[in-house]
C-alpha cells in the first residue's frame, strides 16, 4: 500500500515538472498503477491484520483485481479510446503550466470501486475501536486516520470543494498517512501486538473444543455445530444446519432454561448410550436483544462411572475389609488369651493398621462424595475443640493442647477430617510415652492459618515429595492414606499446605484456608 502511495506521489512530481502535453499525460497514465494498488493492498492488509485471512485466497484475489487490472490496461492504451479520459489539454494557471482533463465513464467506475474497497477494508478495523487492549485501539485509530485522510482529500478534489489549480491533492495527503502509520508502528506496536489471532481463535475454540456445541437462532433452528456435537447427535454438520432443533437434539423441550444449572441427558451414540451435562447459554446483541442460544454437551459418563467405582470402594472399605480385619483381630485375641506371644501382638498391631487404613479410605470416599460448597462454615474454636476431643478418645495418653484461636472466624467444614488426621499423625508417629501435639490458629482479613505442632519423629522428605508430585510410584509412595486425606481436603477447601521441621524435633504443619465470619457459620 505504501509502495502504491509512493508511486502516485512520484508520478505527481514528474507530472508537475513536465513541459509538454504528452509528458504530462504519460505521468498521469502510469500513476494509475499506484492508484489502483492502494485500495487492493489496503483491503488485503485489513483482512490479514484482523485475522480474516480466509478471504485472501487466489480465487478471491483474482476477482478483486479484475477492475484495477482493466484500468491499468486502459491507461496503457489511452491513445486508442476515451473510456478513462475523453480529452486532455494544457492550461496556464497563475503562471504555471497545468494539465486539464475531461474524465470518461470508466473513471467513475474505478473511482467508485476504489472507494468501495476502501470501505470494505475499513469495516473490520472499525470493529477494533472498542477492543479492551489499548494498543489495538491505538493501532486502529492510526490506521484509519492514515487511510481516511487521502480518501477525504480525493473526495474534496472531485467535488471541487477547494481550489487546487487542477492538481489532485491526494498524494500530498499521504504525508498525513506517513505520520499516522509511523505512530501505529512505534507508539502502538503495529508489528509487535496483532489482533489477527483473535478472530480466528474464537472460531477455533468453537470447532476444536472437546465438548459438543450447537448454536440455534431465535426460531430454534440450528445455524452452527462443531464436530463433537455432530458425533454426539449422530448427524453430518452440513445436513443438520437449517433443521429444527427438536428434530436433532433429544428431549429439546426438557433442556434447562438460559443460565440454569446443567441437566443430565442420555443420548444414544454409535458407541452406546452416554450421559451428558447439557447447558444452555443465551446470546444477545449489543442492545440486549435475544438472538439465539448455545447448547453445550459435556460428557459425564466417565465421571458417573468413577462415582460408581467410589461407591463400590466405599462399600468394600466400610463392610468387607473391616469385617475381615475384625475376624483376624478376634482370632488374635483368642490366641492371646491362651498364650500372649510377640506374634499375637504383631498380628493385632497390623490388623489394627488394616482397620485404620479402611477407616481413612472410607473418609476419603466421603470427602469426595460430599458437596462441601453447600455445607455451612464452622467456627474455628468449636472445630478445634471437636477435633481435640475426638483424638483424645482414641489416644488418652496424648498431651493435646489448643493455643490461640482467632475470634469471629469460621472455615469450611472439610477441615475437620484434615485436622483430625494431622493431630493423629503427630500422636501415632511419635516414640514418646506421652506424645505432645499443640494446635493453634491465626487469622487475617482473608485467611485462617492452622498450625499443628508435634514433638515426634517428623514427616520424612520422601512423604512430602510424594505429596508435592501428586501421585505414587512403586518405588516412591507414602506410608498410608492419612497425608493424602489431608492434601485432598486442603485442596477442596481451596487452601495451602506447608511443612516445616522443628529444630527441637517434630514438625510444624500449616494449613491456610479462606476465612469466613461467625455470622456465616452455623
Amino acid at each position: 500500500m505504501l509502495a502504491g502511495q509512493s508511486w502516485w506521489s512520484i508520478c505527481l512530481v514528474f507530472q508537475i515538472q513536465a513541459t509538454t502535453l504528452s509528458e504530462k499525460v504519460f505521468w498521469v497514465d502510469i500513476s494509475w498503477i499506484g492508484v489502483v494498488v492502494i485500495p487492493v493492498a489496503w483491503l488485503a492488509f485489513s483482512l490479514d491484520y484482523t485475522g480474516r485471512d480466509q478471504y485472501l485466497r487466489p480465487a478471491y484475489f483474482a476477482v478483486v483485481v479484475v477492475i484495477p487490472a482493466i484500468t491499468v490496461g486502459l491507461t496503457l492504451t489511452s491513445d486508442y479510446h476515451t473510456l478513462l479520459y475523453r480529452d486532455s489539454w494544457l492550461v496556464i494557471q497563475n503562471g504555471v503550466l497545468r494539465l486539464g482533463q475531461a474524465v470518461g465513464p470508466w473513471f467513475w467506475v474505478i473511482t467508485v470501486y476504489t472507494y468501495l474497497l476502501g470501505l470494505l477494508g475499513s469495516i473490520p478495523i472499525f470493529g477494533l475501536l472498542t477492543s479492551e487492549m489499548r494498543p489495538f485501539r491505538g493501532q486502529s485509530v492510526a490506521l484509519l486516520l492514515g487511510t481516511l485522510a487521502p480518501w477525504a482529500s480525493n473526495v474534496f478534489y472531485l467535488l471541487g470543494v477547494f481550489d487546487t489549480s487542477g492538481l489532485d491533492p491526494t498524494p500530498v495527503a499521504f504525508s498525513i498517512s506517513g505520520v499516522a502509520y509511523l505512530a501505529a508502528v512505534t507508539r502502538f506496536q503495529l508489528f509487535g501486538a496483532s489482533p489477527s489471532p483473535t478472530h480466528r481463535a474464537r472460531r477455533l475454540v468453537f470447532t476444536q473444543m472437546h465438548d459438543g456445541a450447537v448454536v440455534v437462532d431465535r426460531q430454534d433452528t440450528i445455524v452452527d455445530m462443531n464436530e463433537p456435537a455432530a458425533a454426539i447427535l449422530g448427524g453430518e454438520q452440513t445436513q443438520v444446519l437449517g433443521m429444527p432443533s427438536a428434530s436433532v437434539i433429544p428431549s429439546y423441550d426438557m433442556l434447562p432454561m438460559d443460565g440454569e444449572a446443567p441437566e443430565p441427558l442420555s443420548i444414544e451414540t454409535p458407541n452406546g448410550t452416554n450421559r451428558y451435562d447439557v447447558s444452555v447459554t443465551r446470546i444477545d446483541d449489543v442492545h440486549g436483544r435475544f438472538l439465539g442460544r448455545v447448547i453445550s454437551f459435556h460428557d459425564v459418563s466417565e465421571i458417573l462411572r468413577e462415582r460408581q467405582r467410589l461407591k463400590v470402594l466405599n462399600r468394600v472399605l466400610r463392610h468387607n475389609l473391616r469385617t475381615e480385619a475384625n475376624l483376624i483381630a478376634g482370632y488374635a485375641d483368642l490366641l492371646a488369651d491362651t498364650e500372649e506371644t510377640p506374634e499375637s501382638r504383631l498380628i493385632k498391631k497390623h490388623t489394627q493398621r488394616i482397620i485404620d487404613v479402611g477407616d481413612k479410605g472410607r473418609t476419603i470416599v466421603e470427602l469426595f462424595d460430599t458437596n462441601w460448597a453447600t455445607k455451612q462454615p464452622r467456627q474455628v474454636r468449636e472445630l478445634l475443640e471437636t477435633c481435640i476431643s475426638d483424638v483424645s478418645k482414641m489416644h488418652p495418653n496424648a498431651r493435646l493442647a489448643i493455643g490461640d484461636i482467632p475470634p469471629e472466624s469460621a472455615v469450611s467444614p472439610v477441615l475437620k477430617p484434615v485436622l483430625v488426621n494431622l493431630i493423629e499423625n503427630g500422636v501415632e508417629h511419635n516414640t514418646n510415652p506421652k506424645p505432645w501435639v499443640h494446635v493453634s490458629a491465626r487469622a487475617d482479613d482473608e485467611t485462617v492459618a492452622f498450625h499443628v505442632i508435634d514433638d515426634g519423629d517428623g514427616i520424612g522428605e520422601y512423604e512430602r515429595a510424594v505429596l508435592a508430585r501428586g501421585d505414587e510410584t512403586p518405588l516412591e509412595h507414602g506410608s498410608g492414606l492419612g497425608l493424602w486425606l489431608v492434601q485432598w481436603g486442603v485442596d477442596i477447601a481451596d487452601g495451602q499446605l506447608e511443612f516445616e521441621d522443628r529444630s527441637s524435633g517434630g514438625t510444624v504443619v500449616t494449613v491456610r484456608v479462606p476465612r469466613f465470619f461467625v455470622a456465616d457459620a452455623e
